[in-house]
């Protein structure tokens, strides 16, 4: 007796060996070397992964892509040198928009990021009010004790402490990371001097001096002149630092005391979406590239400012989010090509993963040996 045909015809399908024929096979790393013994090459474990499978082969993706900003970005290119705000003049072949959360620089994220700035592998920043004032934070001095200057700095915690006995404590919580309220109390002590004079040179100007987000934040970072500083690099790499919710976190309840204080100063929001609008038009004789760490008002507004050239050409996107509810946040990086913020030719990869793991995998691929080899 045999099986009904209906039955083998379906389980026993035979394979279209065409279609395999050009495709990557599955192979992880061995951790062994040609002997069979036991080895570690962590240069050869990274490249494994493009060809692991699941996330670790969108992250071999997103290295790739990346790679090609980079090849892009070596090429021979002639700034325009008629665009008076150097800040936003594209200065290489492929110009590079950084967009992260808060939590990024809350995390060691933060140094990385100060890396890129520093060695001016990006062109233009996006984050949210935490992006900037935990990194100003992080450098303030707040006394001296026998084992020398302490800094407001963040400590690794838990998930599991919980809220009311932190707060007992005066210690907020992000995620596993803890923040001592002291260290905010620090920065309104730093700041509120430093917004007494922007809003006298504003008030003193005749109309001449007019602030915006990121105005301030590259002031801030001059300001505060510490070569640990996100903010500090970006000034004095004329590296554009946008944020259109700077109000939505310590440094708004800053701004927010500091009117009872001192009244008058106003940030204008509209020049900034201009100024981040007109470096992305700027590049349209040239390509540019979105690397997004989370989602949110970050991700949106980096990739809004490409629909101004139509399109980035390479995307990166690093997050947990799902597209399901249709939060954009969770979009694919199709999404966006239907809304013209991607063009449809570009390479894009979504790695869904925690950034704080997969970050610092895609620099020491990417952008580390980028750098090295340019010394």
């Amino acid at each position: 007796m045999v099986p009904p045909s209906l039955t083998t015809d379906a389980v026993l399908k035979s394979s279209d060996k065409a279609y395999c024929a050009n495709l990557k096979k599955v192979n992880g790393y061995t951790f062994e070397d040609q002997d069979g013994k036991p080895s570690l090459d962590y240069e050869k474990l990274l490249d494994s992964y493009i060809s692991t499978g699941f996330q670790a082969t969108q992250l071999g993706i997103a290295i790739d892509i990346v790679n090609q900003m980079l090849s892009d970005r070596s090429k021979p290119f002639q700034p325009d040198m008629g665009i008076e705000d150097e800040f936003i003049r594209p200065r290489t072949g492929c110009t590079i928009f950084l967009a992260y959360t808060s939590n990024m620089i809350s995390s060691g994220i933060r140094e990385q990021i100060k890396f890129l700035v520093k060695h001016r592998l990006v062109d233009c920043i996006v984050t949210t009010a935490g992006g900037i004032e935990e990194d100003l934070i992080k450098c303030l001095r707040l006394d001296q004790d026998n084992r020398g200057t302490k800094f407001a700095d963040t400590f690794v915690g838990s998930f599991r402490l919980t809220g009311a006995s932190l707060r007992e404590h005066g210690i907020n919580r992000i995620g596993n990371l803890l923040v001592p309220n002291d260290n905010y109390c620090r920065f309104e002590d730093w700041l509120i001097p430093i917004l007494d004079k922007m809003t006298e040179e504003q008030l003193n100007s005749n109309g001449k001096v007019v602030w915006s987000p990121s105005k301030l934040i590259e002031r801030l970072g001059l300001e505060l002149n510490h070569p640990d500083s996100v903010c500090y690099w970006a000034a004095k790499n004329k590296i554009p630092i946008f944020c259109p919710a700077l109000t939505d976190g310590s440094l708004g309840d800053m701004l927010h005391f500091h009117t009872f204080k001192t009244p008058g100063l106003i940030l204008d929001i509209v020049s900034d979406i201009r100024r981040i609008n007109t470096l992305a038009h700027n590049t349209e004789n040239s390509k540019t590239g979105a690397i997004i760490l989370g989602g949110g008002v970050a991700k949106h507004h980096s990739m809004n400012a490409n629909l101004m050239r139509n399109g980035a050409n390479y995307t990166v996107f690093i997050n947990t989010a799902a597209e399901f509810d249709g939060s954009d946040s969770g979009a694919e990086p199709d999404e966006a090509v239907s809304w013209g913020k991607v063009r449809a030719d570009a390479r894009s990869a979504k790695v869904t993963c925690d950034a704080s793991i997969v970050f610092p995998l895609l620099l020491a691929k990417t952008f580390f040996p980028f750098v090295n080899k340019a010394k």
